[in-house]
């Protein structure tokens, strides 16, 4: 790993300023430049975010307001720009493609006047839209963009399902793949504890009540916009999913993550991007993996896609 570590955050607001803090919690970079088409509120994050940095238990990380011209030299850039679903909206990520759609062309404009270099890691919504946006619009090379995707979901989804147990959902293994959005779905069959199978471990709990995987699912599904009614927006879960990333680019750790990319014929899908697990290292995405789903879970990412695919042809994107 290079001493210098640069990320630029597009974005101040409150997905932006949560990854930023979660950089300078993980030491994760050296300099950290926040661009924001306000100015004003990206100094003012990027201002509190080094003051933060100055205490004892921090490293000194250079935190400044930015510009385009930061991506040059930058290592990883993160791209949060673009508004999200509110409180009392519809909960449905898609509607916000035409929207964001524009948006994404246009910050990818201004970055590839600069580099074509740095990994970039999308976090905008509809995530799966503005991936497919970000890697086909432009001759930017498609490993070095991945969209957090469905890994946010997967913590979710290992948190309820660790609650359920009692036990530490680190311990939990297994995918939500798709969408980033209502048409996720749990792959159940990657799914258990600690090498135990799923189908045992109610035994292996000691538990009467056995396991409801379509509660599970709705829970999954409902606990974002939940978040949003109650709290206004959600940051903190996705900007622990974004630094995740990072430090799997950072470490060069060939790990696997459900992340969203350009589908290249896996599971014979092609012009949409969704989530699916994939190795991440230093130079981003090293391969894909066609994991064995059983029909059913082959119906559901075929309809995953199909409800992408919709949101962009209404997007009037190709």
């Amino acid at each position: 790993m290079n001493n210098r570590r640069k990320i630029v955050v597009i974005g101040a607001s409150n997905v932006g300023s949560a990854v930023a803090n979660k950089i300078a919690d993980f030491q994760l970079a050296t300099e950290v430049a926040l661009i924001d088409l306000n100015e004003d509120k990206a100094w003012g994050e990027a201002k509190d975010s080094s003051h933060a940095t100055s205490c004892v238990y921090s490293t000194n990380i250079k935190f400044h307001l930015g510009t385009y011209e930061d991506c040059r030299d930058a290592n990883i850039i993160v791209i949060t720009a673009g508004p999200s679903i509110r409180p009392g909206e519809t909960p449905d990520r898609l509607k916000l493609a035409g929207t964001n759609a524009k948006i994404m062309s246009s910050v990818m404009g201004e970055i590839v006047k600069y580099t074509k270099e740095a990994m970039i890691i999308m976090i905008t919504n509809p995530l799966d839209v503005a991936t497919y946006v970000v890697s086909t619009q432009f001759d930017y090379p498609r490993n070095l963009i991945l969209g957090t995707g469905t890994m946010l979901e997967t913590y979710r989804f290992r948190r309820i399902l660790a609650d359920k147990y009692q036990v530490d959902p680190k311990n939990i293994n297994g995918y939500v793949l798709g969408e980033h959005g209502n048409s996720a779905f749990v792959a159940w069959s990657t799914t258990g504890c600690a090498g135990f199978e799923l189908e045992h471990l109610d035994e292996y709990f000691h538990h009467t009540d056995k396991l409801d995987k379509a509660a599970v699912e709705n829970e999954l599904v409902q606990v974002a916009y939940d978040v949003i009614n109650k709290k206004g927006f959600t940051n903190t879960g996705i900007a622990m999913a974004a630094c995740r990333f990072i430090k799997a680019v950072l470490y060069d750790e060939h790990t696997i993550l459900p992340c969203s990319a350009v589908m290249e014929g896996e599971y014979g899908l092609h012009d949409v991007a969704l989530s699916i697990p994939r190795m991440i290292c230093s130079t981003g995405i090293m391969r894909s993996f066609e994991v064995h789903l059983t029909d059913a879970e082959l119906e559901k990412l075929h309809a995953a896609a199909k409800s992408v695919r919709g949101a962009l042809d209404g997007a009037g994107i190709k």
